[in-house]
């Protein structure tokens, strides 16, 4: 089945834009932080915390993949918006709990680490606000309505 075309996908798709838009910025942002801390770990002290530094890895990439699937249009683009946005929501919580219980996996700083307190809680703060926003801006029966 083909996506909608020309001004009538503009017209259904309005996650991004207004402050979609904004949102989008902030997971570019933090792709690219994300990404360069996690290369940078891995390429020069990767033996000094592998499980932490790996996360940090896979971090990055939930958020190259939530920038690109929140920019772009089509229902499948939302539903891979919706499962890295979960993920990234998933990984926070549990990245931030095993921080503060299991100190010993993790000696060094991830993004997720202590719900993202390296980047003032952003990261544990940023997932609600794009299922929020994902929720508001919904392709027509992807999610049931609440009522």
């Amino acid at each position: 089945m083909k996506e909608k075309s020309g001004t009538a996908a503009a017209a259904a798709n309005t996650r991004n834009t207004g402050p979609g838009r904004l949102l989008i910025a902030v997971y570019a942002i933090f792709a690219i932080s994300a990404s360069a801390r996690a290369a940078y770990q891995i390429l020069t002290k990767f033996s000094e915390a592998p499980l932490a530094y790996l996360l940090s890895a896979f971090a990055a990439l939930v958020y190259v993949v939530a920038t690109v699937s929140l920019a772009k249009s089509g229902r499948t683009w939302f539903k891979v918006s919706l499962a890295a946005v979960l993920v990234e929501l998933v990984g926070v919580l549990v990245v931030g709990a095993l921080s503060i219980f299991d100190a010993v996996q993790f000696p060094h700083e991830t993004v997720w680490s202590m719900f993202g307190r390296g980047y003032g809680f952003v990261p544990l703060v940023l997932p609600i606000l794009g299922l929020a926003w994902l929720y508001r801006r919904r392709p027509r029966g992807a999610v049931p309505a609440a009522g």
